[in-house]
């Protein structure tokens, strides 16, 4: 891994030969292209271009044998897919492989983004196009999630993305962790620059030569937003902007917008849809609703292809120990109590942080630009029953859990309807949660010189 500090107004590195020419040339076609474009979209635009199959249906949303965990069964049937009217993509060499755009289920490639066509009639995900990126910008990956996205793309987990250059993009602040990428910081794919969202010059240098960004950098535990929210609106918001801007500038061709289940607010029964209205609670889930809107906002008014990716709660290795998980888990390793919110009925659902990325990964290869999709993991349990499988699993009792407080407008459940991701782009979750939550105590358990470190740094209790 090369660590690259760059100077204002110094080039990030030298650019790859040929990339330029080959910008060049893809915009000298560009006339060529519109002609066959108009010539497929009146075909395109009175229905399904032939070739497409229905796409799957979603898999059972099944959680083997825990105890107190809901069993949710699939959704129902699909519900049809309702896409935003959008101001066309621009024709230029951000749209490369024409064909692939072509064969866009229900898309009008001349002046508009038709209605889109009942969801049996959507082109499945391995069918779709996209040219093979030479370079992603992954803000934020040093980060838990972050980290382990680019662990995988540098290992060659994603091969779509194989063989590209990987620049990392991390402030280092205090959840950023360099160690999060020992495993491939030996990598010559891999580069690491120490920097912020907010700097405009330094996200431009950046933005030159990126095929892709994915966006995971911002400020995340609501405890601390509650506490000083003007450090989340300024990373979460203006730094989110700052990308986009300079993604446009660049002409980057995919922007992947990484977002939460907060931003809905609270839900007593059922599930959020990708349609449904944001109503934030926490200033954090405030500042992440407000980056969704300007990425979507950067979608209608400039054709920047952005996609938006909404999570349920994560957990897995490389954790930080403030959030439940590594914070009940390290505590209770050392013999110390837990702090259990309220009465403990808070419900979340809990995504392995592998499948989350892994979702990610296909909204980034296949999913469509200007949409919202949801990554959930499919087991929902609350606070209390989360607890009492962790002392289970630590071989402690119940006399570890110390009752405090309920936190300032805590929300009470989150639930996000994930079927349109599972039947576009053929999405189930692979790691069932009692093996996974085995396998993160078991790592806290084996990786003390990892979190101990963190937890003194932080003053964690």
């Amino acid at each position: 891994m090369r660590v690259i500090r760059i100077r204002r107004g110094q080039s990030c590195g030298a650019e790859r030969d040929g990339r330029g020419a080959a910008r060049e040339a893809a915009g000298r076609e560009t006339a060529v292209r519109e002609a066959a474009v108009r010539e497929t979209a009146d075909r395109v635009a009175g229905g399904r271009v032939a070739g497409g199959r229905a796409a799957p249906a979603p898999a059972p949303r099944a959680v083997g044998g825990l105890p107190g965990a809901r069993v949710e069964p699939a959704r129902g049937p699909p519900r049809a897919v309702r896409s935003s009217t959008l101001t066309p993509h621009r024709l230029d060499h951000r749209r490369e492989n024409t064909d692939c755009n072509i064969r866009g289920a229900g898309r009008d490639l001349i002046g508009h983004v038709s209605e889109q066509p009942p969801r049996d009639r959507l082109q499945p995900w391995h069918d779709r196009c996209m040219s093979q990126p030479s370079r992603v910008l992954v803000t934020g990956g040093a980060g838990f999630i972050g980290s382990h996205y680019v662990r995988t793309l540098v290992g060659g987990g994603y091969p779509a993305f194989a063989g590209a250059e990987v620049v990392v993009l991390d402030l280092l602040t205090y959840a950023g962790n360099r160690a999060n990428l020992t495993p491939v910081a030996g990598s010559p794919q891999l580069r690491f620059v120490p920097g912020d969202i907010r700097d405009a010059e330094l996200v431009s240098t950046l933005m030159v030569g990126t095929d892709v960004v994915v966006h995971f950098a911002a400020e995340s535990h609501v405890d601390r937003s509650i506490t000083g929210a003007a450090d989340f609106v300024s990373t979460n918001v203006v730094g989110t902007q700052v990308l986009l801007q300079a993604a446009l500038d660049a002409g980057v061709q995919t922007f992947v917008q990484v977002s939460t289940d907060e931003v809905y607010g609270s839900i007593e029964q059922g599930s959020w849809t990708e349609d449904t209205a944001l109503a934030p609670n926490s200033p954090y889930a405030a500042a992440k609703a407000g980056a969704d809107l300007l990425a979507r906002s950067y979608h209608r008014t400039h054709g920047l292809d952005v996609r938006i990716t909404r999570c349920t709660n994560n957990y897995g290795p490389y954790h930080f120990p403030e959030k439940v998980i590594p914070l009940f888990v390290t505590n209770l390793l050392d013999g110390h109590p837990v702090p259990l919110y309220g009465d403990g009925g808070n419900v979340r659902d809990w995504l392995h942080v592998a499948d989350h990325c892994r979702g990610i990964q296909l909204v980034a290869e296949a999913g469509r630009a200007g949409e919202v999709y949801h990554i959930g993991g499919g087991t929902e349990l609350t606070n209390r029953e989360l607890t009492m499988l962790l002392l289970a699993a630590t071989g402690r009792d119940g006399s570890f859990v110390t009752p405090v407080p309920d936190r300032l407008g805590h929300d009470r459940r989150y639930s996000l309807d994930d079927a349109k991701i599972r039947v576009e782009l053929g999405y189930a979750p692979a790691t069932d949660f009692r093996t996974g939550l085995a396998r993160t105590v078991q790592w806290f358990r084996d990786n003390r010189a990892w979190w101990e470190p963190l937890k003194a740094r932080a003053r964690l209790p």
